[in-house]
């Protein structure tokens, strides 16, 4: 049998990203071009920032992973694309990079839901086993999604208000740390001991939903009310009981959930899967699980890349489910089925 090869192209946020995968899991070249030195003068993305550099760098950035192949456009079977949710005129420079090579190439064009991407990230490490329970954990998204099938996504939870890693972006910047704030408060939590008595959002019983707002909101009160007293928080306990908090309530739901929906396999993917402070929660939680397999991608998978794109389109190329050159940015996509349940 023929070897399939798919070309992904990610262009959501802050990463021009593109990826040759082999067969839905073998990555044949992978490039990404980051964006945060531009932007961490901002202490954020800035849109129009981000949409030029894809402008200036989709064309290298693709050139480069056909020549880390030693391929040409004429050995791929398909083009894939993140078309939502992310940044609309980031998204834009992808999508029609996309259309352009699936066109002149008379490729098919296949559209990827940037979540979905992020969970078959997972398929990049190991052939997956249903059903299973997927948490996503970003810096836009925090969701538990239950798999019963390839291409089948069910959200079964997710945040009330703010993403756990955009949390995490918001008391980093509380501590005066820089942008992205998320590997600075992992560091520090690992140097710190979790001695502030912080709060937990359970919400109601049984609920798989998220909520960080308010832990954001108490740890920078819990900072402005020692400043007017003249006491002093060390920003590594603050830290450490900060990442305490997210991580227990993300461990315990995710643990609640693999057991109601009775999964043979938990994944673990987004860009705060990156943090090693999840990374052991997640593996001493799981060791105590029997018949519960968990996966937790190495960190050049975590964040965005263009392999877990052509991962996730290797299932539809498979399964019939082709973009057409009408594909526009969908900047709030759901993450819904592609297919139907058996």
């Amino acid at each position: 049998m023929k070897d399939r090869l798919i070309l992904g192209i990610e262009t959501s946020c802050d990463e021009t990203a593109a990826a040759i995968v082999k067969n839905g899991k073998e990555i044949v070249a992978q490039v990404v071009a980051s964006q945060i030195e531009s932007h961490k003068r901002f202490g954020g993305v800035v849109p129009e920032i981000a949409s030029r550099h894809h402008v200036e760098q989709i064309t290298l950035v693709l050139e480069e992973t056909l020549k880390q192949a030693n391929l040409s456009y004429h050995d791929l079977n398909a083009i894939a694309v993140t078309e939502g949710p992310g940044l609309v005129g980031a998204l834009l420079i992808g999508v029609n990079a996309a259309k352009a090579l699936a066109f002149a190439y008379d490729l098919p064009l296949i559209g990827v839901h940037h979540i979905a991407g992020h969970i078959y990230a997972n398929r990049l490490v190991k052939e997956f086993s249903f059903p299973l329970i997927a948490l996503v954990v970003s810096g836009g998204h925090t969701e538990l999604v239950y798999m019963k099938e390839h291409g089948c996504f069910e959200v079964i939870g997710e945040t009330l208000d703010d993403a756990a890693g955009e949390a995490y972006d918001k008391v980093a910047r509380t501590l005066n740390l820089p942008y992205p704030g998320g590997p600075h408060i992992d560091r520090l939590a690992h140097e710190g001991t979790a001695s502030i008595d912080l709060p937990r959002a359970w919400l109601e019983e049984g609920s798989f939903h998220f909520s960080f707002s308010g832990l954001k909101s108490a740890v920078i009160n819990t900072l402005h009310n020692a400043a007017q007293r003249g006491i002093t928080i060390d920003p590594k306990d603050m830290a450490a009981s900060f990442q305490q908090s997210v991580v227990e309530v993300l461990v315990e739901k995710t643990v609640r959930a693999s057991e109601k929906y009775q999964a043979k396999q938990v994944l673990l993917s987004g860009g705060v899967a990156a943090n090693k402070g999840l990374r052991t929660a997640m593996e001493e939680a799981f060791k105590k699980k029997k018949g519960i397999d968990l996966v937790i991608p190495p960190l050049s998978l975590c964040t965005d890349n263009a392999a877990m794109i052509a991962a996730f389109a290797d299932v539809l190329y498979e399964k019939g489910i082709f973009g057409d050159y009408r594909m526009n940015a969908h900047p709030g996509l759901e993450l819904t089925s592609y297919i139907e349940a058996k």
